[in-house]
């Protein structure tokens, strides 16, 4: 019986990649650098919004003074444009009210910037009552390192063995190993199945539906 169920936001709550990419690409032309198709960012997408700039820098530009004049950039434009074009996966909102009507707590754990986190929880999920949405805060790692878990557990004190943790990459599965609790690869995200597979899920979602076969 799993009593709380950790899910990974981009990618796996949200399709958010249209957003991060539009975003990316005016950092990019801001500072004079070729621009990227949409088509691109799923593979740079995961480890935070940092490494999603240097990913798309060019390897010779991928500088401390470089990144940070982009992610300026990025922030900046992402704030006012981050729920333009994102929207929750099909089936999302339905799987969030069934494991609330079950009693089942729902937490978010995200590499994206805890401030952007909050505000998209709220705007696509206002009726969900989270209980812990977190990203990435300064002086923390980011995921896969499992740090974040275990701020959620802090928060929202759960035994390892009922803890369910959800995502599309191989940086989930990685932190879902890390804390010891059980993974769930989806495929409806932004990587393939053979990234999970490789990754050694412990299970694997097709829909939204088959994560309430596990709970």
């Amino acid at each position: 019986m799993k009593s709380l169920v950790i899910f990974d936001l981009d990618g796996t709550l949200l399709n958010t990649i249209a957003d991060l990419g539009t975003a990316t690409n005016h950092a990019l032309e801001a500072n004079g650098f070729t621009t990227h198709p949409i088509s691109a960012y799923p593979m740079m997408v995961g480890n935070g919004v940092r490494k999603l700039i240097e990913r798309a820098l060019p390897t010779e530009n991928r500088n401390e003074e470089t990144v940070t004049s982009l992610l300026t950039d990025f922030r900046a434009f992402y704030d006012e444009h981050l729920d333009d074009l994102t929207k929750p996966y099909p089936g999302i909102e339905d799987l969030l009210a069934s494991l609330t009507k079950r009693g089942v707590r729902i937490a978010i754990a995200s590499n994206k910037y805890e401030e952007a986190v909050k505000r998209l929880a709220a705007r696509f999920f206002p009726d969900v009552p989270f209980a812990a949405v977190c990203g990435q805060v300064e002086g923390i790692p980011t995921k896969p390192d499992p740090s974040i878990v275990f701020r959620i557990l802090t928060e929202s004190p759960t035994p390892k063995s009922e803890v369910l943790y959800v995502g599309d990459s191989a940086v989930d599965i990685e932190t879902a190993r890390r804390a010891c609790v059980t993974s769930v690869g989806v495929t409806w995200g932004f990587r393939p199945l053979r990234e999970l597979t490789s990754a050694y899920a412990e299970h694997i979602a097709t829909t939204p539906d088959d994560i309430l076969d596990l709970i």
